[in-house]
């Protein structure tokens, strides 16, 4: 008896991943939501020390995993039928590499969604900038911004894994609903 209810707690708390994922591929089928993305994987934890945002050489950067994880979410997002009507991106190489390697769409940088580990002190400014982008969209689409996962945080109070996308709704008093997380597609 104890191992059937122990079987039946992992499948009902399987269940609920499974729907978020299905709500979350429904919602951007749709108008008006929001993909929050962390970046796909790029081994480390902070930039090199003098790293310059205008020459990637100087930032740390995809790895070949990463590359290929952000290839294969792109052709995912498209065989699901993604409906993507705009695409920013944080400035930091990783994440307009990322956003480029999904070949998704045309690609705008987008300051405010820069990485707020590095801008400590204008985390607050970073974060209200993208709540006021994210406010303001209605469509046609979804808004797809591709970031870091401490700007997500800051955002949702959830820390994606990398290449993880966290689809959300803005609220009429501006806060976000989270509808579903899409992990990176296995292999």
């Amino acid at each position: 008896m104890r191992i059937l209810a122990i079987l039946l707690l992992i499948l009902l708390g399987a269940r609920p991943a499974a729907a978020s994922e299905e709500a979350a591929w429904t919602a951007l089928r749709s108008d008006g939501h929001i993909a929050l993305m962390r970046h796909t994987d790029a081994p480390g934890v902070a930039d090199p020390p003098g790293f310059r945002l205008d020459d990637c050489t100087t930032q740390r950067n995809l790895s070949a995993k990463g590359r290929a994880d952000a290839v294969a979410v792109g052709a995912r997002l498209k065989a699901q039928g993604a409906r993507l009507g705009r695409i920013v991106s944080s400035p930091w190489c990783r994440c307009i590499d990322t956003a480029t390697l999904m070949d998704v769409g045309r690609i705008e940088t987008e300051p405010t969604f820069s990485n707020a580990v590095v801008l400590s002190d204008r985390r607050t400014e970073l974060a209200q900038g993208a709540r006021d982008i994210m406010r303001a969209w209605k469509g046609p689409g979804t808004l797809l911004a591709v970031t870091h996962g401490a700007n997500i945080q800051a955002l949702t109070g959830y820390n994606p894994a990398a290449g993880e996308i966290v689809v959300v709704a803005t609220q009429a008093d501006g806060t976000l609903r989270e509808i579903g997380r899409l992990p990176v597609p296995q292999r």
